[in-house]
């Protein structure tokens, strides 16, 4: 299965070189390669697919109710702008947007889909990389000059599923949201939806519409926020402004408040918690019900905060379609759970929302001339590369906002990076670790990224090795960073020789860097940032 226009796969026994390789056609991939298009034309790249289609997470998830966890003036791309009517838009507009994208900027045809990377392997001797993948017709390898990872960091072959006791005994549908069956269903049904995160009170609204009615069951409560699926202004400035325009402004104006709460929450965390109860109550209208279901035990941000548009997952229990219990699962019986205070809930369908599993670079098998490397003892710079990885970078997006809006910063600083290899004859470019990795990659509290902390990079407290999570900040800095500063550039010249081997990538004996550095807490103004949200 190919998608149209997509230039059939190569034989399968050659060998295809390409200067860059980019691995993931999702939202980062095609942002990435639009870049590298727009900005390095002669460059030539492929986008290695392991699906059969554009979209990445967004054609994975196919659950009820699948949409946008923030606004689409920043998950869109800048130099795109986002049309729609919906500023929290559904999945599939969201898959048709990047699809359009790569096929306005010529993208798709470098696509090669059904293409599964499954390792990468570097040689100091040519500064290539090859790339093993796995296709329908077996085996393929691939090599390159630089690689561009852009497969997120969720683990598309299995979600988070615990071993909940007694679980082969029930006689209904159990369901993963990663793999929803597309002939489930549900109507006139007890729906038992277990999990309170992001994902579960997507689904819920959804599900109530057509189930005999859906029970959310969860072990504590997490931050819910209201916001509308619709922007009136954004409606006005798209009338009267061009396109590009009207996107640039709206992009500013909802990075802005999204950093701006952000900040609050973790400055002024009992206020925000005062606003977050005053919407669920004004919703729910029971206070006591907001107080039992919807107050957490930890702060607001500790975890990432769920959006619920125009409130529909309040309308949903306040319609009686939907309910939530608090509690703890005993185990799983025939007829549905029973849990830890001694009640049951019968359901003729469990959902199990009960979160993701993680894996950096996509889980494939890196080795640096000869030798495998373990991720979880690099050291991230800038947020986009690892020490002792030569000609990598990684795409990783934010936890406290749109995951794009830092996409697209890393998008942009690949093809500075490779402009300054090529105008000064520049081979390899190794970060050299200077920084003590003394803090995790992804420093939220949220259990679907404790569990997979050890396998993720490590960051300092400094720059260049540290991920702030601070777009204003990232725009001004990555926009002006000096592209050599804890780099080993090796020259053209010097390929081949014993001091072209970069060193070996490893957490261990990394200078000591406890000092905090303050500068780096200073948040850069809207203003100063203001171009590089409109680019």
């Amino acid at each position: 299965m190919t998608q149209a226009g997509t230039t059939p796969a190569p034989d399968s026994t050659a060998v295809e070189h390409r200067d860059v390789i980019i691995v993931g056609a999702g939202l980062s991939g095609i942002g990435a390669a639009a870049r590298l298009h727009r900005e390095l034309p002669g460059k030539d790249y492929a986008i290695l697919e392991g699906r059969e289609n554009i979209g990445g997470t967004w054609d994975l998830f196919r659950y009820p109710g699948i949409r946008s966890d923030s606004d689409m003036f920043t998950l869109a791309y800048p130099f795109r702008p986002w049309r729609e009517p919906k500023s929290i838009a559904d999945g599939a507009d969201i898959r048709r947007y990047i699809t359009e994208t790569a096929r306005e900027y010529g993208v798709t045809e470098r696509i090669r889909f059904g293409t599964k990377v499954v390792g990468a392997s570097w040689d100091s001797a040519t500064a290539r990389w090859t790339v093993d993948t796995i296709t329908a017709d077996g085996p393929k390898r691939w090599t390159c000059s630089f690689l561009f990872m852009c497969s997120g960091y969720y683990d598309y072959d299995k979600g988070f599923q615990p071993d909940f006791p007694g679980r082969e005994d029930f006689a209904g549908t159990w369901v993963h949201p990663q793999f929803w069956p597309e002939d489930l269903d549900y109507t006139g049904k007890k729906v038992v939806v277990i999990g309170s995160g992001a994902t579960a009170v997507t689904l819920i609204p959804s599900l109530a519409a057509k189930a005999g009615h859906v029970t959310m069951l969860q072990r504590s409560p997490s931050y819910l926020t209201v916001l509308p699926s619709k922007d009136p202004v954004a409606d006005q400035l798209r009338r009267f402004l061009p396109a590009k325009v009207a996107h640039a402004i709206l992009r500013l104006q909802y990075v802005t408040l999204t950093q701006a709460f952000y900040q609050l929450a973790r400055r002024r965390p009992e206020r925000v918690k005062k606003v977050l109860r005053g919407l669920a109550v004004r919703f729910l209208q029971d206070e006591s019900y907001v107080d039992q279901h919807f107050t957490p035990s930890y702060d607001p941000w500790d975890q990432r905060l769920c959006v619920i548009p125009e409130g529909d997952f309040y309308k949903s229990i306040n319609r009686g379609d939907a309910s939530v219990v608090t509690d703890h699962i005993e185990r799983i019986t025939e007829k549905g759970i029973r849990l830890r205070s001694g009640a049951e809930l019968e359901a003729d369908v469990i959902v199990s929302a009960t979160g993701l599993s993680l894996s950096p670079l996509g889980g494939i098998t890196i080795h640096v001339d000869g030798e495998q490397v373990d991720i979880g003892k690099t050291v991230t710079y800038r947020g986009l590369m690892l020490s002792g990885l030569p000609n990598l970078a990684f795409c990783i997006g934010y936890i406290n906002a749109s995951w794009t809006l830092r996409a697209d910063l890393v998008a942009r600083y690949v093809p500075r990076l490779l402009a300054l290899m090529d105008r000064e004859r520049i081979a390899v470019a190794t970060p050299a670790p200077t920084a003590s990795p003394d803090r995790p990659l992804l420093d939220i509290e949220s259990n679907y990224v404790k569990r997979s902390e050890h396998l993720f990079p490590r960051q300092g407290r400094k720059d260049p090795w540290r991920l702030h999570q601070n777009f204003f900040l990232d725009a001004v800095g990555l926009g002006r960073a000096d592209l050599k500063r804890d780099m080993i550039l090796t020259p053209v010249s010097a390929l081949g020789a014993r001091d072209a081997r970069v060193p070996t990538p490893t957490a261990s004996g990394i200078a000591a860097d406890r000092a905090a550095d303050s500068s780096v807490d200073r948040a850069a103004t809207p203003a100063t940032a203001q171009q590089e949200v409109a680019s």
